[in-house]
């Protein structure tokens, strides 16, 4: 697993070279798949991955050990209740997006780092704030004491490739105004788009790891 995944990496790292010479952070998406998935992204080089499910994330990080541990990015939909038992695994949370969650996360890691989850397509299956509400929430977050690194978005996945580039720029255009400088945007099927709105980090696990495992 360990060369593959390296090669396939390397040329995740060529694609976003061809779009942009700014520095991009690759967050490897180990949703579903094992800790040796973990073990071969950082192997290759890769200090950030990304985790969806709870209950899997304390599992994989207990199993991998405290020896040389990734920056572990929450990327899926968080419940307030859920917010205790991560809060020692989590590096960065970045599906935040009402206000009892910045409230728990002020209350169970001060100072976190987050990310505001946007929801630019306006699909009810996507996490996410309303645009509108995005001012309002950052500046919550503010004042509870958390770090509010950037936004986050997740694009349509309908195959209009006009879709998604308009959810970007509306993602980038909210993140000046707010005056966030990260963008958290792109995976493995729009990476191309969400950097060539401005993504300052995209999350990617198909094109890293293959097609995924059946999931729960």
């Amino acid at each position: 697993m360990n060369e593959i995944v390296a090669q396939r990496l390397n040329a995740i790292d060529a694609r976003i070279r061809e779009r942009t010479d700014r520095p991009v952070t690759v967050i490897a998406v180990t949703k579903a798949f094992g800790v040796d998935a973990v073990r071969a992204a950082v192997a290759a080089g890769c200090r950030d991955i990304g985790e969806n499910y709870a209950q899997e994330l304390i599992d994989k990080m207990r199993e991998y050990g405290g020896h040389d541990r990734p920056t572990v990015h929450f990327i899926g939909r968080l419940q307030s209740n859920k917010v205790k038992m991560l809060a020692p695994v989590v590096d960065v949370w970045q599906s935040v997006a009402r206000t009892s969650l910045v409230d728990e996360i002020a209350r169970r890691a001060p100072g976190a780092r987050i990310f505001v989850q946007v929801n630019a397509t306006g699909e009810a299956d996507k996490g996410g704030c309303d645009p509108g509400l995005v001012p309002e929430l950052v500046e919550t977050a503010r004042t509870r004491g958390l770090r509010v690194d950037g936004l986050m978005v997740v694009g349509p996945t309908d195959g209009d490739r006009q879709r998604p580039a308009a959810a970007f720029a509306t993602v980038a255009a909210l993140a000046r105004e707010v005056g966030v400088h990260e963008l958290s945007m792109g995976m493995s099927d729009d990476l191309d788009l969400a950097l060539d709105a401005g993504s300052t980090m995209v999350r990617i696990g198909s094109a890293i790891f293959g097609g995924r495992p059946p999931t729960r």
